[in-house]
């Protein structure tokens, strides 16, 4: 029987350091917008719903997605891992896969590399990139998290800290040991028992920034877009060839620190 796949893109309006990103407009369309156009071409999805919150903050954004005719949930502000639950649990997936609103470039080909891996190898999550201490190969903004409904619905029961609430999916990998298996794949087994695999590329990109949290970004993101005179269907292939091309446009947001995975919104401890 066929698994029900369902990709889940989180986002909100407070962002702490860019508030208002998710509705920025890049080249005459909102980012929301962008980011699920472009997940939705991934061959492997059967549905893509915009998990935003129930803040009053996020009323434009579920007023955008019903104008736009994009499914929607709203749920907890700062509990992430609940705000996937609740939405694949209504879904009724049985493999859910994570995207983040703040990537505008995402590539529909490495979600379905991401998803075809975990289907094929039954594993219990896949991504194509883990933050430090683990190694990332692919740009900042390419990535992609899935895992079967099963293992979520265990960490949304055991996952008790704040950062494994707020980032969704860390209580599946955390402490993971990985072991190389070939160029392109890191496996293992973490200490709480789930199956992890790691996709990578052959050429190490993971210093490029391709995701949007500060105002740099956004002009960074905005200059690839109008470089491609509107289109959306590029690759993250042509994204690369065209920054190597022009490598002024990474010097726009070369500056821009990452956030770390266990850093947390300190809002969230208020409540």
């Amino acid at each position: 029987m066929k698994k029900k796949v369902v990709a889940i893109i989180q986002g909100r309006m407070s962002s702490s350091r860019l508030p208002g990103k998710i509705l920025a407009d890049i080249a005459g369309q909102p980012m929301l917008t962008r980011v699920f156009t472009r997940t939705s071409r991934a061959k492997t999805l059967d549905e893509v719903i915009f998990a935003t919150t129930t803040d009053a903050s996020d009323d434009p954004v579920a007023e955008y997605c019903d104008f736009s005719g994009i499914p929607f949930t709203r749920g907890s502000l700062f509990d992430v891992l609940d705000r996937y639950y609740q939405t694949a649990l209504q879904a009724k997936a049985d493999i859910v896969v994570r995207i983040t609103a703040d990537c505008p470039v995402i590539d529909p080909e490495l979600i379905d590399t991401v998803v075809n891996t975990l289907l094929e190898d039954e594993y219990d999550f896949v991504c194509n990139r883990l933050p430090p201490p683990w190694s990332r190969v692919y740009p900042i903004g390419l990535d992609a998290e899935a895992c079967t409904f099963k293992v979520l619905q265990k960490a949304w029961k055991e996952a008790k800290e704040p950062q494994h609430r707020e980032h969704a999916m860390p209580y599946f990998y955390e402490d993971v040991q990985l072991t190389t298996f070939n160029r392109q794949l890191q496996t293992g087994t973490s200490p709480r028992g789930f199956k992890i695999a790691l996709i990578h590329n052959t050429t190490d990109f993971g210093d490029y920034r391709w995701t949007v949290d500060t105002p740099e970004d956004l002009e960074f993101m905005r200059q690839v877009y109008a470089r491609f005179d509107g289109r959306d269907d590029f690759t993250w292939k042509e994204v690369l060839d065209l920054v190597h091309d022009n490598p002024e446009l990474m010097k726009i947001n070369a500056g821009v620190e990452h956030k770390k995975w266990k850093d947390i919104d300190k809002r969230a401890l208020k409540h």
